[in-house]
This record gives C-alpha cells, sequence and structure tokens, in this order.
C-alpha cells in the first residue's frame, strides 16, 4: 500500500480546486493508497515563517518543532501530491508558506559542501493539480513559477521514479465540458500514478 501526503491549498469548499481534491483523495483511496489528506486551509496552517523560525532555520534541532506534526506527515509520504490553484503565477500564501516552514534543511534536504542534496527519497511520486486564470502563453510568458518549482526544486529534494504536472489552462474563460475533461484527466492521471 503506498502512503501518499495530498496537500490541498484553497479555502472555499465550492472551488473548481475542491472538486479537483476530492477527485484526487477518491481514485487514490479507491486505489487502496493510504491517504493523509491534509487540507491547509481547513487545518488552520500558518504560512508565516517566524523571526526564530528563521534565525534556526539551519539549526535542524530547533526548525523542525514548530511544524513537526507536518514534518512527520511528509517522512511518512511516499507520493506527494499538490492540488492548487495558480495565484498571480505563484502558489497560494498557504502553500508556499508550508514549502517555506516544512521543507526545511535536515527534513527535505541537507547541505553538503554547499550543495542541495536531496533527503526526501523516500517519495516515490510526485504530482501536482493546478489551475492558472491565464492562458499557457501568459504563464510561459511569465517563466511559468509553479510548474518549475514542482518539476525543478520539489523534483530535485524527492527524485521521484514518477512526476506529473496536470494543469487547466485559461480556467477564467474554461466551458463546464473543458473543467470536466479536466477531472476526467486527473481521475485518470491518479490511476496510472
Amino acid at each position: 500500500m503506498t502512503r501518499a501526503l495530498v496537500l490541498f491549498a484553497h479555502p472555499c469548499a465550492e472551488s473548481f480546486s475542491a472538486a479537483l481534491h476530492d477527485c484526487v483523495v477518491k481514485r487514490l483511496r479507491a486505489r487502496g493508497w493510504d491517504v493523509d489528506d491534509c487540507d491547509l486551509n481547513a487545518e488552520g496552517f500558518s504560512p508565516i515563517l517566524t523571526a526564530m523560525e528563521r534565525r534556526t532555520y539551519h539549526d535542524a534541532g530547533h526548525n523542525i518543532a514548530p511544524v513537526a506534526d507536518y514534518v512527520a506527515r511528509l517522512r511518512q509520504a511516499e507520493a506527494l501530491v499538490l492540488v492548487f490553484p495558480v495565484w498571480n503565477f505563484g502558489y497560494p500564501a498557504v502553500l508556499k508558506g508550508f514549502f517555506d516552514r516544512v521543507f526545511l534543511p535536515g527534513v527535505s534536504f541537507t547541505l553538503q559542501n554547499g550543495k542541495v542534496m536531496p533527503n526526501l527519497t523516500h517519495i516515490r511520486k510526485l504530482a501536482a493539480v493546478t489551475t492558472y486564470g491565464g492562458t499557457r502563453l501568459r504563464a510561459f510568458m511569465a517563466g511559468d513559477p509553479p510548474r518549475k518549482t514542482v518539476t525543478r526544486a520539489v523534483w530535485h529534494v524527492c527524485r521521484p521514479e514518477k512526476t506529473r504536472y496536470l494543469a487547466l489552462y485559461d480556467m477564467n474563460r474554461a466551458t463546464d465540458g473543458q473543467r470536466g475533461g479536466f477531472l476526467s484527466r486527473v481521475d485518470a492521471e491518479m490511476e496510472r500514478l
């Protein structure tokens, strides 16, 4: 049985992101996976990196204490699935804060001679399910930071066997048919993950 940590970052239960989140969780559970469903907003995760946390950032003993429960959940995962909307060509603050506060030295990476070495190599599968208000071209022209962060930075600290980045672009003008098609695609990709 694969244990998946699903990180969901949207405050509204009626959103299309919530529908995507439900699709991901249901499909993985239907496959028999043990799903740790982490709704960051519902859990009240604070994205704010405090002054104390920044000062102890490189102290692997102290840096974990404020987020120890989330670190334990991340360490137990064999798959990591992120479900979020792209806002202003970036992550919602709660997800960005999760990376800032939980992907710590000694947790997601170690520093060896100043180089970042992966430390989440137990995560064998990595997926992101997201929507963009703008077109793929607009995202490309802006450098598409969320895609690059998942497929480069998060990928680097995990080194997974399988990575998927599923995006519905131009969400602001998407039809019911396009949204339904994307939900079907996400369901199929979670079946194959």
